[in-house]
């Protein structure tokens, strides 16, 4: 696998739904190296930090193996940035990796830690109403990531997958999870073993005490 794009994001204004917001995902690729520190780019916008950024999804990723899908579906030949990437890698299908593996690009090691979950504004971003709902049926949710390791990347970096030896649950059952309305008792303690991203963590911990509670 290779770095083919390293794509940071600018404030701009974006019409969501009714209403008119400000948006880091527009994201423009770049060819210079790129610091990246334990919450990501310094330079890249992160507007909604509720549900985007901080040091359990500092980084997102993207394939080209999803990108060849999408842009066979939609007909259109997509550029690397607009599903909101940081990181672009050829070779790449989110899908098939699982929670915890690691991601050795130039001198940073990222970790995988959640899928990413479709919202209104990568709707807004593609153009298209429906988009959330064509994104969770595609099943292509591509990589977050929390940065381990410190350094720099830049386009042409040789990218190494180190497989995690535990292999908890794969990216795509936090996926497809994520939608289940009546999650089982494994199910959840199955996340909760897992080096998941802190807000899917929250999430899971409250169904675990709910669970509990009315056992």
């Amino acid at each position: 696998m290779e770095l083919i794009s390293v794509n940071i994001g600018t404030l701009q204004p974006l019409e969501v739904g009714n209403h008119s917001t400000k948006t880091g995902i527009f994201k423009t690729p770049v060819n210079n190296p790129v610091r990246v520190g334990k919450l990501g780019f310094e330079a890249d916008v992160i507007q909604n930090k509720k549900h985007h950024g901080g040091p359990d999804q500092a980084i997102y990723v993207y394939g080209t193996a999803d990108y060849a899908w999408w842009s066979k579906q939609l007909q259109s030949n997509l550029e690397p940035g607009i599903f909101g990437e940081n990181l672009t890698i050829s070779d790449l299908e989110g899908a098939s990796f699982n929670i915890g593996d690691r991601l050795k690009i130039g001198t940073v090691l990222l970790e995988v830690s959640a899928s990413r979950i479709p919202c209104s504004t990568l709707a807004a971003r593609m153009g298209d109403a429906g988009f959330v709902k064509k994104f969770k049926q595609a099943r292509r949710p591509g990589l977050y990531c929390r940065v381990l390791e410190e350094g720099e990347v830049q386009v042409g970096d040789a990218v190494t997958l180190e497989p995690s030896a535990a292999q908890y649950l794969s990216v795509i059952e936090t996926f497809d999870w994520f939608y289940d309305p009546n999650p089982s008792l494994e199910m959840i303690q199955r996340v909760l073993a897992a080096p998941v991203a802190i807000r899917a963590r929250k999430m899971y911990q409250h169904l675990l005490e709910k669970a509990q509670a009315s056992s």
